[in-house]
């Protein structure tokens, strides 16, 4: 695991920079991702994004030991991605972050066709971490893993994992 990566993944959640991230942190992301869409939160795939980002939060609070609703502190934080994800391997990362990053694909996948395009990443990375377009390009050429211009939702789980272990230095999900 990144630890540096998941410390910057901490700073990115704690929206409000108050040293915690509690389940606002994660609306508040949700909110953001889905008015990049032009979407609302009543539209199903807005709807979808924002309870897969609280479901994630629940998660990683009930793992820190907050309860459902609490709010973490970063050492809480890193110990739950710990227990959820970096100790159970692959199938810890797919079991918590495959719902999320599946909700944002949907969002982002503008033409319906099941995939994420090069525009529709860019528009994704440039509202949910903030990347230009060229880096955002740069990042999808790299998680693009069987060449095919579009990615898959399987494809963005691998980069996200790779992310997380410090093996791509392209960051996702927020």
């Amino acid at each position: 695991m990144s630890l540096e990566n998941d410390v910057r993944r901490f700073e990115k959640w704690d929206v409000d920079g108050n040293g915690i991230i509690d389940r606002g942190d994660y609306e508040a992301e949700a909110r953001r991702i889905v008015a990049a869409f032009g979407e609302t939160l009543n539209s199903g795939r807005g709807r979808a994004v924002m309870e897969a980002l609280v479901e994630l939060h629940r998660r990683q609070a009930e793992a820190a030991g907050v309860g459902p609703s609490g709010a973490m502190n970063q050492q809480q934080y890193l110990a739950a991605n710990q227990q959820l994800m970096f100790g159970r391997g692959d199938t810890g990362f797919d079991e918590l972050l495959r719902p999320a990053i599946a909700a944002i694909a949907d969002l982002c996948d503008t033409d319906r066709d099941g995939l994420v395009s090069k525009v529709e990443l860019r528009r994704w990375l440039g509202s949910a971490v903030g990347l230009s377009d060229a880096d955002s390009d740069a990042a999808f050429d790299r998680i693009d893993l069987d060449g095919d211009g579009a990615l898959t939702v399987d494809e963005l789980v691998v980069a996200v994992r790779e992310f997380h272990y410090g093996r791509l230095d392209v960051p996702l999900l927020g």
